[in-house]
């Protein structure tokens, strides 16, 4: 039972981290003000990556590099989905959260609090 609520909390708290990147992003690019959206955006990129770098990352030899590759584009495509103002503003959104996800991850991981990696932000 501890595992799982261990499991569970370190999911929610990687879930928010991720989603406050996506928020910032969303905030500074594309002008929206909606933590909740951004949360949801963040789910539903985080699976849609994860799909999609899972079935290409089975092609071999070059399927991790390929489905990587793939996955990140489907994790812009989401936003794109999501926000409005294009592919140029969903790159600027995924930008701005991948930066301001580490810089967060940085700060909690000197204090001990977490490990690095949050869920919603590819590579971290």
């Amino acid at each position: 039972m501890v595992e799982f609520l261990s499991y569970l909390v370190g999911f929610v708290v990687s879930l928010l981290i991720g989603a406050f990147g996506i928020y910032v992003g969303a905030r500074v690019i594309a002008d929206r003000d909606d933590y909740e959206y951004a949360v949801l955006t963040a789910i539903v990129g985080a699976l849609v990556w994860w799909v999609v770098a899972g079935l290409f990352g089975l092609i071999p030899f070059v399927g991790s590099f390929i489905g990587a590759v793939l996955g990140l584009l489907a994790w812009v495509w989401v936003i794109n989905a999501r926000y409005p103002g294009g592919w140029g503003t969903a790159i600027g959104i995924g930008l701005v959260a991948w930066l301001s996800v580490w810089v967060v991850l940085v700060l909690l991981e000197g204090i001990g609090f977490v490990e690095a990696g949050a869920l919603g932000v590819p590579f971290l």
